[in-house]
């Protein structure tokens, strides 16, 4: 995978559109430790491929960033061709990362909870519902299958 080359194994409309809603996020928390440039991010964030971006989306994102005060740019020299534009976490951006780190959990759970099926069990199969279950009486509980109750009592 070339870094910035948008084409992923997390193609497709569902993969871009949760990658939309994180994006800014993961790029505030690969700059936590220290200062990166714009390649470098793309060089990390490809490493997962459903975060696999281009250029053309990471560089907008930290020039907004960068407009809203959540990184600092600094111009650095680079061992090989031009200088390089490093951006860094600034306290701002720290709060909106903790805030995030703080809220995921439970925004992924809630998700969790609705795509969770209730009746199907992953080690079972599928759970009987008993709304549908003609041995079951909300009343009485299970009902017994005349053909197959070891009693025998058929009256």
């Amino acid at each position: 995978m070339v870094p910035g080359n948008a084409k992923n194994d997390g193609g497709g409309r569902v993969s871009s559109q949760l990658r939309k809603g994180v994006l800014e996020y993961c790029v505030l928390a690969l700059l936590r430790h220290e200062p990166k440039y714009g390649v470098e991010l793309l060089s990390e964030l490809s490493a997962v491929s459903v975060m696999a971006t281009s250029q053309g989306t990471i560089y907008p994102l930290l020039s907004r960033l960068r407009r809203e005060g959540f990184v600092d740019t600094e111009l650095r020299e680079s061992p090989s061709g031009p200088p390089r534009r490093y951006y860094a976490l600034t306290a701002l951006g720290r709060t909106s990362l903790a805030e995030f780190t703080g809220a995921w959990p439970h925004f992924r759970n809630a998700v969790d909870h609705f795509l969770d099926d209730p009746r199907h069990d992953p080690q079972n199969g599928p759970r009987p519902d008993p709304q549908n279950d003609a041995r079951h009486d909300p009343q009485s509980g299970p009902r017994t299958d005349p053909q197959n109750d070891p009693q025998g009592d058929t009256a």
